[in-house]
């Protein structure tokens, strides 16, 4: 029985046709932000900003709690899972679209837009006026907090764009008698929306009152010149001159009278599904014939695609409008991928670093394919397995815009027919045509009748016709490049007092070659675009343009900004949205700005021409201190007790990011890690090796966790270079240790043993006790991995002379857990329990429960081998308990094989067995080494039953 839902009139939840009781007010935001959020995890804090707002008690965490055990038993229906389910970081409510009003509404007019745009405007009519009738009042009334008063702004903006979208649908097919009934009155509360009184006008006229129309000229024309001091815009004040003159061209066009097509029925789509697509471009101008063709590539040959993926690339030159003529179409055949769309920048032709990695990529879409972030496999291999797994049989749109070649695209496809990819590169990708099979279609730069076209669009026909010549010089300078177009348009719409004659002065005045950027052809060079727009602006705004281009990662955070720019975050946001206003810098999605490639090419020669000595090295300097600081910090709240560095101090106006819990930490480093990925590797390129180490350092905890041992590899390989460079054998060794890490988990023992003695020939040479411990310890544990317990008790007791002799109490209580579960691993069993006890009162006393939880596994096994088994049982599960609220999911199955033990020994079969398929599902989940899977997969034959999963 599906539950459905209502967010826009108010908040209810309805069940074969009976409310469901949903309990206080602040209950029933809860469920409101989830329902709004839908499908998206939704982590404790936001939940508590959002319900309570800036009023949050101290106890706002255990009341939410509560909320939301009483709405899942409240949802919860016969035959039915429970709808809202927690996540790892956060709580998800998964509902289908059909189920929720506010979901309806989009999907129906997302719908509506797209059967309009293939011609069948009668259909989409009938979607759209289904669409609307699900708003049966704002959003979410009386909830007044920020987020709901932003997301209740933010709908009827929606709904608004949905109305106008009908309405211009209905002017179209002649119809406008009703419309004039539901304009007005929006006309009323949008005053100055010249779209909108556009149609009431002309609905007003055909409708047999021109008075009317014209006064509601007069009216809006009073409004703006009152308000915003400016006219009408020029499609306004020429409707205006239209009506004057009663000119036929604005009689309604002979009502369509054939009967309507039957609506057509489509997949149920959920919002758990992917929509990441970015908005689509608002003006495209000239490539009508490119979407057919793209139509006629991408078209589906029936089920499955002929047993292929179908796939079509849109190359050419950089600036020509791959991707906006890729989302545009993309979002104009939304319906047919119900299952949902992916999108990715893959970064081939940034000039800031290296291309996006695939599998970095590959990982953000498996979170966002319902993966759980936190036990992703740990070989690209394995996580390409379960990225063709999760795509099969799904309809789902693939958009990868900005691919460098082939071999970056090729472990992004997905192997199901099902799916359909669009890539957009400046390259052919011959070797993608060949393998794949792949269309291509070559988009060229705008003729000079598809160029004048899209001036027109973003000035207006009224200014281009009053100086036809100087549009005509300055179309000349833009090459066809729409991107160049929409430059020199956003400099004209902002300055009202700039004429087309006096820019195209200034564009000849400027001229110097970019040769980079150049289209071939001197009237088609992109440096006097782009300068055009540079000298207009003030010297803030060009410093922080220059600036930009110093950003080490693909986009960077108003933090990070404020940190590039020694701002203070109002004046940085003022000159960012200067910049956005001249379309130097993006804001793509919020808060996280971007900026065009050919545009940080021009603000870096700038800098080089015209910044003062030191500025663009003075900006890097604070943003890799930024990172790196703030990596810092963040990483002393994932693992308190991990051996402090050195203190350092950042460059004045760094403005570093602070966090109160290790949930926003790690939520922190979710959403920067490639960005530090890229900045170790920006900082060693450009000298910085202290911080490329730092951040090395700083990241490893969170990749570990997540079990990204490529980027660990990666990073560290990296840093383990800087740290050569700077002469630091305590950083070399680190790194060394991080790098034999990877390694074993990754299989690679001899590679491991390799650093570990590279590490320890370091320490042991520069006598850094501290640094030897950590290397002795590693060294058990992976003879420890190999069976040598001899040898990783010889290591792990050196480890602990060691840590004791440095005076480390964390790494002594680590150090003798190791030598603990050597002892038990060689029968002395009363050995190993004081070992365990000795380790357990300084871990209790330091409060690491990290060590904890290891020393009460060791535990454990030592009672069992003693025959103590209720004793063992007890240890075992205050282990559990330690790894599960740590999150560590290896520890967690390691520690649920030794209990099924302890439970056998107690001829508790069942529990045994229970424990066992538990530690096989998270093996398999984290795609561990056969050696572990094929232990518990043994052990569960020995106990009969039922067979064992072959994978999750």
């Amino acid at each position: 029985m599906a539950v459905e839902f209502r967010v826009l009139g108010g908040v209810e939840a309805c069940a074969d046709g009976h409310r469901l009781d949903l309990g206080p007010a602040r209950q029933q935001r809860v469920l409101a932000v989830l329902l709004l959020e839908a499908g998206q995890v939704v982590t404790a804090d936001a939940l508590v900003d959002r319900v309570w707002g800036e009023h949050a008690p101290q106890r706002a965490r255990p009341t939410l709690y509560s909320y939301l055990s009483r709405l899942r038993n409240a949802l919860r229906t016969p035959g039915q899972d429970a709808l809202i389910a927690r996540r790892s970081g956060g709580y998800v409510l998964t509902v289908a679209a059909t189920d929720a009003d506010l979901h309806r509404f989009r999907a129906l007019s997302a719908r509506a837009r797209a059967t309009a745009h293939a011609g069948d405007e009668p259909a989409a009519a009938r979607l759209f006026e289904e669409a609307l009738a699900n708003w049966q009042g704002e959003l979410c009334p009386g909830m007044d907090t920020p987020w709901f008063n932003s997301r209740r702004e933010a709908a009827q903006v929606e709904r608004l764009a949905t109305v106008l979208d009908w309405s211009d649908l209905q002017l179209r097919r002649g119809i406008h008698t009703e419309l004039v009934s539901v304009l007005a009155p929006l006309a009323e509360d949008n005053p100055l929306d010249e779209r909108l009184a556009g149609q009431l006008m002309l609905a007003l006229y055909r409708g047999g009152r021109p008075a009317d129309a014209l006064n509601h000229y007069q009216e809006l024309r009073r409004r703006l010149v009152e308000e915003l001091g400016i006219d009408p815009a020029p499609p306004l004040r020429g409707l205006h001159q239209q009506i004057l003159i009663s000119d036929p061209r604005l009689a309604p066009p002979a009502r369509d009278t054939a009967p309507a097509p039957a609506p057509a029925t489509t997949t149920q789509t959920t919002t758990t599904h992917p929509r990441q697509l970015p908005a689509p471009p608002p003006l495209l101008a000239g490539r009508d014939s490119e979407l057919v063709g793209l139509d006629k590539l991408l078209a589906p040959q029936g089920e499955p695609h002929g047993g292929t993926v179908l796939i079509a690339v849109i190359c050419g030159t950089g600036g020509v409008g791959k991707t906006s003529l890729a989302l545009r179409w993309a979002h104009g055949w939304q319906e047919r991928f119900p299952d949902g769309q992916l999108f990715a920048d893959l970064q081939g032709f940034t000039l800031s670093g290296e291309p996006a990695d695939p599998y970095a990529v590959m990982r953000g879409f498996l979170e966002a394919l319902g993966a759980d972030p936190g036990s992703l496999p740990a070989t690209p291999q394995a996580q390409a397995a379960l990225y063709r797994s999760l795509t099969a049989g799904r309809r789902l749109l693939i958009v990868l815009d900005n691919a460098r070649d082939t071999d970056q695209v090729v472990p992004l496809l997905p192997g199901s027919p099902s799916c359909t990819v669009l890539i957009t590169s400046r390259h052919r990708l011959p070797g993608l045509a060949a393998s794949h099979g792949a269309a291509q279609l070559t988009l060229e730069t705008l003729d000079p009748a598809e160029a004048r076209d899209l001036l027109v669009r973003r000035l207006g026909s009224d200014r281009i016709a009053a100086e036809p010549g100087a549009a005509t010089e300055l179309l000349r300078h833009c090459a066809g490049l729409p991107i160049a177009i929409s430059v020199l348009a956003a400099r004209l719409t902002t300055d009202p007092m700039l004429t087309l004659i006096a820019l195209a002065a200034e564009l000849r005045e400027a001229a110097t070659p970019l040769d980079a950027l150049a289209t071939g052809e001197p009237n088609g060079d992109m440096r006097i675009v782009f300068a055009s727009s540079y000298l207009a602006l003030d010297a803030d705004s060009a410093r922080v343009f220059r600036q930009f281009a110093q950003a080490p990662g693909a986009d960077i955070g108003l933090p990070a900004a404020a940190s590039l720019t020694g701002l203070p975050l109002p004046r940085l946001r003022t000159r960012l949205h200067r910049l956005q206003a001249h379309h130097l810098v993006q804001e793509r999605v919020p808060g996280r700005f971007t900026c065009h490639d050919l545009l940080r090419a021009y603000a870096l020669e700038m800098t080089e021409a015209v910044a003062p000595a030191g500025e663009a090295e003075a900006a890097l300097t604070r943003v890799l201190d930024h990172y790196a600081h703030t990596a810092y910090e963040a990483d002393r709240l994932l693992l308190p007790h991990r051996d402090p560095l050195a203190p350092a101090t950042p460059t004045d106006g760094t403005r570093l990011e602070e966090f109160t819990d290790a949930d926003r930490a790690t939520a922190w480093f979710a959403s920067e890690h490639t960005v530090l990925t890229a900045a170790v590797n920006h900082a060693v390129r450009t000298g910085h090796d202290a911080q490329a180490w730092r951040m090395a350092w700083a990241i490893t905890t969170f990749l570990a966790r997540r079990a990204w041992w490529v980027d660990v590899t990666a990073v560290h390989s990296t840093a383990l270079a800087a740290a050569v460079r700077l002469g630091d054998p305590a950083a070399q060794a680190e790194s060394r240790r991080a790098l034999a890490w990877a390694c074993t988990e990754t299989g690679r023992f001899a590679e491991a043993h390799q650093e570990l003695a590279h590490a320890l020939a370091l320490a042991e040479r520069h006598g850094d006790l501290l640094s030897a411990a950590h290397t002795h310890l590693a060294l058990g544990w992976q003879y420890e991995r190999e069976g040598d317990n001899a040898a990783a008790l010889r290591h792990d007791r050196s480890a602990v002379e060691y840590f004791t002799s440095a005076g480390n109490l964390p790494g002594r209580a680590r150090a003798l857990n190791a030598v603990a579960w050597d002892h038990t691993q060689l029968g002395d069993h009363e050995a190993s329990v004081r070992r365990c006890q000795e380790a357990l009162v300084i871990q209790r006393e330091l409060g690491d429960e990290r060590g904890r939880a290891g020393t009460w596994d060791t535990l454990g096994y030592a009672y069992h081998r003693l025959g103590e088994h209720a004793r063992a049982v007890d240890c075992y599960q205050h282990s559990l308990d330690l790894n599960r609220a740590l999150g560590h999911r290896y520890n967690e199955a390691e520690t649920l094989v030794h209990l099924s033990q302890a439970h056998c020994a107690t001829e508790a079969v069942e529990s045994a067995r229970a424990a066992l398929h538990e530690a096989l599902r998270i093996y398999l989940d984290i795609h561990a080494l056969n050696p572990e899977v094929n232990q518990v997969r043994a052990l569960l034959r020995d106990l009969g039953g039922p067979p064992a999963p072959e994978s999750s």
